[in-house]
């Protein structure tokens, strides 16, 4: 549960009814260690923008690093949908529930949704920069040496990430392996390919050569 104002490495969650009530949602919805993992983004990708100079909204960071990975859970199997894209439009109907501006809306989706799109959301605006970056990071080790020693013991001490590496691939395998036709033009095809025997990834070469196009 949410117990107000932590401050850790340097960074604070700011203490206000949205994002107790986003953590509690989140809570509620997902696993630990899909929890963990989404505070753990927040940690590392505000310490990423403190460490790049960015001047950033903390609260739309955290409510993107909160909502990022919902779209995972079993309620969302059936979607046909990018998990990215169920993760953003939850945040989103969340956000407008409690009245928050359009614009922070807006950054907050496209934080979520562009989060397994590596290349784009570093230049774009510094919450959807680095909620990638905090994902980067914890998923990774993307930039593993840009924080400390120190803050990175402060923050695993505080959400712990005990055999994350396997346990993060089983939750993309479970959330994705229902719906492999999202998968196509994002990281996550690597994963099915892995884990999930007969998939075959779609190949953005034969789609050119097989349109209805006669030539």
């Amino acid at each position: 549960m949410f117990t107000g104002q932590q401050i850790t490495a340097g960074a604070t969650i700011p203490d206000t009814k949205l994002t107790r009530e986003a953590t509690e949602l989140v809570r509620e919805s997902t696993t630990e260690l899909i929890y963990h993992h989404s505070c753990r983004v927040f940690w590392f990708g505000s310490l990423q923008g403190r460490n790049r100079g960015l001047s950033f909204d903390p609260e739309l960071l955290y409510l993107g690093a909160m909502f990022h990975d919902l779209g995972l859970s079993g309620r969302f199997h059936g979607s046909g949908r990018r998990f990215e894209v169920d993760s953003a439009d939850e945040a989103r109907r969340f956000l407008q529930g409690h009245g928050v501006p359009e614009d922070s809306i807006r950054r907050v989706w496209t934080a979520i949704a562009l989060h397994t799109t590596p290349g784009i959301p570093e230049f774009m605006e510094p919450e959807v920069a680095l909620v990638t970056a905090g994902v980067e990071y914890d998923v990774l080790g993307i930039g593993y040496r840009d924080i400390s020693d120190a803050d990175r013991a402060e923050i695993t001490g505080l959400h712990p990430r005990p055999e994350f590496k396997r346990g993060i691939l089983q939750a993309f395998t479970e959330g994705i392996a229902p719906k492999p036709a999202t998968t196509f033009g994002n990281v996550k095809a690597d994963v099915l390919e892995r884990f999930v025997p007969g998939y075959r990834r779609v190949n953005f070469v034969d789609l050119i050569e097989n349109s209805a196009w006669p030539e």
